[in-house]
Protein backbone atom coordinates (compact mmCIF):
# COMPACT_ATOMS: atom_id res chain seq x y z
CA UNK A 1 0.00 0.00 0.00
CA UNK A 2 1.26 3.52 -0.95
CA UNK A 3 -0.41 5.89 0.99
CA UNK A 4 1.21 9.19 -0.88
CA UNK A 5 -1.67 10.31 -2.97
CA UNK A 6 0.61 12.72 -5.17
CA UNK A 7 1.61 9.62 -7.11
CA UNK A 8 -1.77 9.90 -9.10
CA UNK A 9 -1.68 13.79 -8.69
CA UNK A 10 1.68 14.21 -9.66
CA UNK A 11 0.61 15.29 -13.43
CA UNK A 12 -1.79 17.97 -11.73
CA UNK A 13 1.05 19.14 -9.41
CA UNK A 14 3.28 19.59 -11.91
CA UNK A 15 1.27 21.86 -14.19
CA UNK A 16 -0.05 23.71 -11.20
CA UNK A 17 3.80 24.19 -10.36
CA UNK A 18 4.39 25.52 -13.74
CA UNK A 19 1.47 28.49 -13.28
CA UNK A 20 2.67 29.88 -10.47
CA UNK A 21 6.21 30.07 -11.78
CA UNK A 22 4.60 31.83 -14.68
CA UNK A 23 2.31 33.87 -13.14
CA UNK A 24 5.31 35.07 -10.94
CA UNK A 25 6.91 36.46 -13.43
CA UNK A 26 6.25 39.74 -16.08
CA UNK A 27 3.08 39.69 -17.43
CA UNK A 28 3.72 39.62 -21.01
CA UNK A 29 1.13 38.96 -23.39
CA UNK A 30 2.92 36.17 -25.01
CA UNK A 31 2.92 34.57 -21.41
CA UNK A 32 -0.31 35.05 -20.47
CA UNK A 33 -1.26 33.20 -23.63
CA UNK A 34 0.69 30.16 -22.05
CA UNK A 35 -0.79 30.64 -18.83
CA UNK A 36 -4.64 30.26 -20.40
CA UNK A 37 -3.49 27.12 -22.34
CA UNK A 38 -1.62 25.59 -19.56
CA UNK A 39 -4.80 26.59 -17.20
CA UNK A 40 -7.41 24.55 -19.92
CA UNK A 41 -4.55 21.57 -19.59
CA UNK A 42 -4.71 21.52 -16.14
CA UNK A 43 -8.75 21.06 -15.91
CA UNK A 44 -8.40 18.47 -18.67
CA UNK A 45 -6.03 16.68 -17.10
CA UNK A 46 -7.71 16.95 -13.60
CA UNK A 47 -11.19 15.54 -14.88
CA UNK A 48 -9.68 12.62 -16.83
CA UNK A 49 -7.85 11.47 -13.29
CA UNK A 50 -10.37 12.34 -10.93
CA UNK A 51 -13.26 10.61 -13.41
CA UNK A 52 -10.87 7.20 -12.93
CA UNK A 53 -10.30 7.01 -8.89
CA UNK A 54 -10.35 4.23 -7.28
CA UNK A 55 -11.75 3.93 -4.00
CA UNK A 56 -8.81 3.99 -2.23
CA UNK A 57 -7.40 6.98 -3.91
CA UNK A 58 -11.10 8.50 -3.66
CA UNK A 59 -10.06 7.97 0.41
CA UNK A 60 -6.62 9.59 0.08
CA UNK A 61 -8.87 12.77 -1.17
CA UNK A 62 -11.16 12.67 1.32
CA UNK A 63 -8.41 12.58 3.93
CA UNK A 64 -6.39 16.05 2.03
CA UNK A 65 -5.51 18.40 4.67
CA UNK A 66 -6.68 21.00 2.22
CA UNK A 67 -10.21 20.05 1.37
CA UNK A 68 -12.53 22.32 3.13
CA UNK A 69 -13.35 21.86 6.72
CA UNK A 70 -16.65 22.38 8.78
CA UNK A 71 -15.43 26.19 9.69
CA UNK A 72 -14.51 26.44 5.95
CA UNK A 73 -18.13 25.83 4.79
CA UNK A 74 -19.61 27.92 7.86
CA UNK A 75 -17.42 30.85 6.34
CA UNK A 76 -17.97 30.29 2.98
CA UNK A 77 -21.95 30.11 3.19
CA UNK A 78 -23.17 31.31 6.20
CA UNK A 79 -23.96 34.67 7.96
CA UNK A 80 -23.51 35.92 11.75
CA UNK A 81 -22.51 32.34 12.87
CA UNK A 82 -21.71 32.44 16.94
CA UNK A 83 -20.62 29.05 18.28
CA UNK A 84 -21.22 27.42 21.24
CA UNK A 85 -19.18 25.50 23.74
CA UNK A 86 -19.34 23.09 26.08
CA UNK A 87 -21.52 19.94 26.84
CA UNK A 88 -22.64 20.87 30.69
CA UNK A 89 -21.62 17.93 31.71
CA UNK A 90 -17.88 17.48 31.71
CA UNK A 91 -16.24 20.08 29.33
CA UNK A 92 -15.68 21.14 25.40
CA UNK A 93 -14.79 18.98 22.61
CA UNK A 94 -12.99 21.19 19.70
CA UNK A 95 -13.47 18.23 17.62
CA UNK A 96 -16.90 19.41 17.03
CA UNK A 97 -18.08 22.69 16.04
CA UNK A 98 -21.81 23.44 17.20
CA UNK A 99 -23.48 27.00 16.91
CA UNK A 100 -26.64 28.81 15.40
CA UNK A 101 -26.10 31.10 12.18
CA UNK A 102 -28.56 31.77 9.66
CA UNK A 103 -28.46 29.71 5.62
CA UNK A 104 -29.67 32.54 3.09
CA UNK A 105 -31.89 34.37 6.08
CA UNK A 106 -32.89 31.59 7.30
CA UNK A 107 -31.52 30.81 11.29
CA UNK A 108 -30.54 27.52 11.55
CA UNK A 109 -27.73 25.24 13.72
CA UNK A 110 -24.95 23.65 12.72
CA UNK A 111 -22.74 21.09 13.98
CA UNK A 112 -19.80 19.39 12.53
CA UNK A 113 -16.66 17.48 12.79
CA UNK A 114 -13.30 19.71 12.83
CA UNK A 115 -9.92 18.79 11.58
CA UNK A 116 -6.63 21.08 11.60
CA UNK A 117 -4.23 21.28 8.97
CA UNK A 118 -0.95 21.63 10.88
CA UNK A 119 0.53 19.84 13.50
CA UNK A 120 -0.69 22.26 16.37
CA UNK A 121 -4.47 22.15 14.94
CA UNK A 122 -4.24 18.75 14.91
CA UNK A 123 -3.38 18.11 18.44
CA UNK A 124 -6.17 20.99 19.96
CA UNK A 125 -8.78 19.52 16.76
CA UNK A 126 -7.70 15.56 18.24
CA UNK A 127 -7.59 15.12 14.58
CA UNK A 128 -11.29 15.06 14.24
CA UNK A 129 -12.05 12.37 16.78
CA UNK A 130 -14.70 13.74 18.72
CA UNK A 131 -15.22 12.11 22.97
CA UNK A 132 -18.36 12.11 24.27
CA UNK A 133 -18.14 15.65 24.85
CA UNK A 134 -18.97 16.30 22.09
CA UNK A 135 -21.24 14.25 20.85
CA UNK A 136 -23.04 15.45 23.72
CA UNK A 137 -22.08 19.45 22.86
CA UNK A 138 -23.48 18.16 19.56
CA UNK A 139 -26.70 17.00 20.87
CA UNK A 140 -27.38 19.93 23.57
CA UNK A 141 -27.14 22.54 20.25
CA UNK A 142 -29.53 20.17 18.19
CA UNK A 143 -32.21 19.91 21.30
CA UNK A 144 -31.76 24.17 21.02
CA UNK A 145 -32.32 23.57 17.64
CA UNK A 146 -35.76 21.50 18.01
CA UNK A 147 -36.60 23.99 21.19
CA UNK A 148 -36.59 27.20 18.83
CA UNK A 149 -37.95 25.24 15.50
CA UNK A 150 -34.82 25.95 13.43
CA UNK A 151 -33.25 23.54 10.67
CA UNK A 152 -29.80 21.85 11.52
CA UNK A 153 -27.26 21.30 9.02
CA UNK A 154 -24.55 18.63 9.90
CA UNK A 155 -21.09 18.13 8.35
CA UNK A 156 -19.52 15.36 8.92
CA UNK A 157 -15.34 14.53 8.14
CA UNK A 158 -14.16 12.46 10.91
CA UNK A 159 -11.91 8.74 10.70
CA UNK A 160 -13.79 7.77 13.95
CA UNK A 161 -14.72 8.31 17.26
CA UNK A 162 -11.88 8.29 20.03
CA UNK A 163 -11.14 5.15 20.85
CA UNK A 164 -8.70 6.59 24.33
CA UNK A 165 -9.84 5.11 27.61
CA UNK A 166 -10.47 8.67 29.36
CA UNK A 167 -13.36 8.83 26.36
CA UNK A 168 -14.50 5.31 27.43
CA UNK A 169 -14.41 5.74 30.59
CA UNK A 170 -16.92 8.75 30.02
CA UNK A 171 -19.01 6.59 28.25
CA UNK A 172 -18.71 7.08 24.42
CA UNK A 173 -20.70 4.21 23.20
CA UNK A 174 -23.56 5.32 25.30
CA UNK A 175 -22.63 9.12 24.00
CA UNK A 176 -23.46 8.11 20.48
CA UNK A 177 -26.91 5.94 21.10
CA UNK A 178 -28.08 8.46 22.69
CA UNK A 179 -27.57 11.04 20.09
CA UNK A 180 -28.79 8.18 17.22
CA UNK A 181 -32.17 8.13 19.57
CA UNK A 182 -32.59 11.73 20.26
CA UNK A 183 -31.71 12.68 16.40
CA UNK A 184 -33.98 10.18 15.01
CA UNK A 185 -36.72 11.48 16.81
CA UNK A 186 -36.33 15.60 16.50
CA UNK A 187 -39.08 17.47 14.53
CA UNK A 188 -36.78 20.07 12.92
CA UNK A 189 -35.37 19.37 8.94
CA UNK A 190 -32.39 17.92 9.38
CA UNK A 191 -29.42 18.00 6.19
CA UNK A 192 -26.21 15.94 6.66
CA UNK A 193 -23.15 16.42 4.48
CA UNK A 194 -20.16 14.01 4.26
CA UNK A 195 -17.87 16.03 2.98
CA UNK A 196 -14.59 14.17 3.67
CA UNK A 197 -14.02 10.96 5.63
CA UNK A 198 -17.04 9.80 7.34
CA UNK A 199 -15.74 7.36 9.54
CA UNK A 200 -18.24 4.29 11.85
CA UNK A 201 -19.86 5.88 14.81
CA UNK A 202 -18.18 8.61 14.82
CA UNK A 203 -19.21 9.82 11.85
CA UNK A 204 -23.22 8.36 12.44
CA UNK A 205 -23.73 10.00 16.21
CA UNK A 206 -23.90 13.55 13.79
CA UNK A 207 -25.64 11.65 10.88
CA UNK A 208 -28.88 10.80 11.45
CA UNK A 209 -30.80 13.10 8.99
CA UNK A 210 -33.94 13.39 6.78
CA UNK A 211 -31.22 14.19 3.75
CA UNK A 212 -27.48 12.58 3.71
CA UNK A 213 -25.51 14.02 0.92
CA UNK A 214 -22.04 13.53 0.21
CA UNK A 215 -19.25 15.66 -2.15
CA UNK A 216 -18.40 13.95 -5.12
CA UNK A 217 -14.76 12.19 -3.72
CA UNK A 218 -15.99 11.84 0.17
CA UNK A 219 -16.09 8.24 1.77
CA UNK A 220 -18.48 7.05 4.00
CA UNK A 221 -17.74 3.80 5.83
CA UNK A 222 -18.47 1.52 8.93
CA UNK A 223 -14.80 1.21 9.65
CA UNK A 224 -11.70 2.70 7.63
CA UNK A 225 -10.20 0.47 4.64
CA UNK A 226 -6.78 -0.02 7.07
CA UNK A 227 -9.10 -1.36 10.24
CA UNK A 228 -11.28 -3.79 7.65
CA UNK A 229 -7.76 -5.01 6.33
CA UNK A 230 -6.41 -5.57 9.42
CA UNK A 231 -8.86 -7.62 10.51
CA UNK A 232 -9.70 -9.56 7.15
CA UNK A 233 -6.63 -9.83 5.50
CA UNK A 234 -4.56 -9.64 8.99
CA UNK A 235 -2.50 -6.57 6.69
CA UNK A 236 -3.23 -3.04 6.82
CA UNK A 237 -0.84 -2.99 3.69
CA UNK A 238 -5.16 -4.54 1.98
CA UNK A 239 -6.30 -1.12 2.67
CA UNK A 240 -6.80 -0.62 -1.41
CA UNK A 241 -8.83 -4.14 -1.76
CA UNK A 242 -10.48 -3.42 1.18
CA UNK A 243 -11.74 0.01 0.17
CA UNK A 244 -13.04 -1.41 -3.07
CA UNK A 245 -14.80 -4.19 -1.12
CA UNK A 246 -16.28 -1.88 1.38
CA UNK A 247 -18.67 0.12 -1.47
CA UNK A 248 -17.39 3.46 0.17
CA UNK A 249 -17.59 5.88 -2.37
CA UNK A 250 -20.44 8.37 -3.10
CA UNK A 251 -21.53 6.55 -6.10
CA UNK A 252 -21.72 3.26 -4.27
CA UNK A 253 -23.63 4.62 -1.76
CA UNK A 254 -26.66 6.13 -4.14
CA UNK A 255 -26.83 2.93 -5.98
CA UNK A 256 -27.33 1.28 -2.12
CA UNK A 257 -29.79 3.38 -0.69
CA UNK A 258 -27.45 5.04 1.79
CA UNK A 259 -27.25 8.62 0.59
CA UNK A 260 -29.55 10.92 -1.42
CA UNK A 261 -28.15 12.89 -3.37
CA UNK A 262 -23.74 13.46 -4.69
CA UNK A 263 -22.97 16.98 -4.91
CA UNK A 264 -19.93 17.21 -7.53
CA UNK A 265 -16.98 19.02 -6.52
CA UNK A 266 -14.80 21.25 -8.60
CA UNK A 267 -11.99 19.85 -11.07
CA UNK A 268 -9.43 18.57 -9.31
CA UNK A 269 -11.47 18.02 -5.61
CA UNK A 270 -12.64 20.25 -3.14
CA UNK A 271 -9.63 21.07 -1.96
CA UNK A 272 -8.33 22.46 -5.48
CA UNK A 273 -10.89 25.63 -4.64
CA UNK A 274 -12.62 25.24 -1.33
CA UNK A 275 -14.41 28.64 -2.46
CA UNK A 276 -16.10 26.77 -5.37
CA UNK A 277 -16.56 23.55 -3.35
CA UNK A 278 -18.69 25.94 -1.01
CA UNK A 279 -20.02 27.68 -4.16
CA UNK A 280 -21.64 24.41 -5.50
CA UNK A 281 -22.96 22.99 -2.32
CA UNK A 282 -24.77 26.19 -1.44
CA UNK A 283 -27.94 25.67 -3.84
CA UNK A 284 -27.95 22.05 -3.18
CA UNK A 285 -28.34 22.73 0.80
CA UNK A 286 -31.23 25.64 -0.09
CA UNK A 287 -33.39 23.19 -2.35
CA UNK A 288 -33.13 20.47 0.42
CA UNK A 289 -34.07 23.18 3.00
CA UNK A 290 -36.99 24.29 1.30
CA UNK A 291 -37.84 20.60 0.40
CA UNK A 292 -37.71 19.97 4.12
CA UNK A 293 -39.71 22.60 5.46
CA UNK A 294 -42.70 21.78 3.18
CA UNK A 295 -43.20 19.13 5.71
CA UNK A 296 -44.89 19.46 8.92
CA UNK A 297 -42.81 18.86 11.75
CA UNK A 298 -44.67 16.17 13.65
CA UNK A 299 -44.11 14.00 10.86
CA UNK A 300 -40.29 14.23 9.70
CA UNK A 301 -39.57 12.05 12.55
CA UNK A 302 -41.78 9.15 10.79
CA UNK A 303 -40.37 10.03 7.44
CA UNK A 304 -36.51 9.57 8.85
CA UNK A 305 -37.98 6.44 10.70
CA UNK A 306 -38.86 4.89 7.22
CA UNK A 307 -35.79 6.55 5.58
CA UNK A 308 -33.54 4.71 7.24
CA UNK A 309 -35.53 1.15 8.47
CA UNK A 310 -35.55 1.04 4.02
CA UNK A 311 -31.46 1.45 4.20
CA UNK A 312 -30.02 -1.84 3.19
CA UNK A 313 -30.57 -5.22 1.01
CA UNK A 314 -31.13 -7.98 2.28
CA UNK A 315 -31.42 -11.95 0.62
CA UNK A 316 -32.76 -14.95 1.75
CA UNK A 317 -30.44 -17.99 0.83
Amino acid sequence: MNGDQTQFEEPILKLRRQIEELSATDTEPGRQAEIAELQKQLIKVSDDIYSKLTPWQKTLVARNAQRPYTLDFIAFLFDDFTEIHGDRKFGDDPAVVTGFARFRGTPCAIVGHQKGRNTKEKIFRNFGQPRPEGFRKALRAMKLAEKFKLPIFSFVDTQGAYPGVGAEERGQAEAIAMNLREMASLTVPIIVTVIGEGGSGGALGIAVGDRILMLEHSVYSVISPEGCAAILWKNSAAAPEAAAAMKITAPDLKRLGIIDEIVPEPSGGAHADPARAAEILGPVLEKNLKELLKIKPALLPEERYKKFRKMGVFEKG
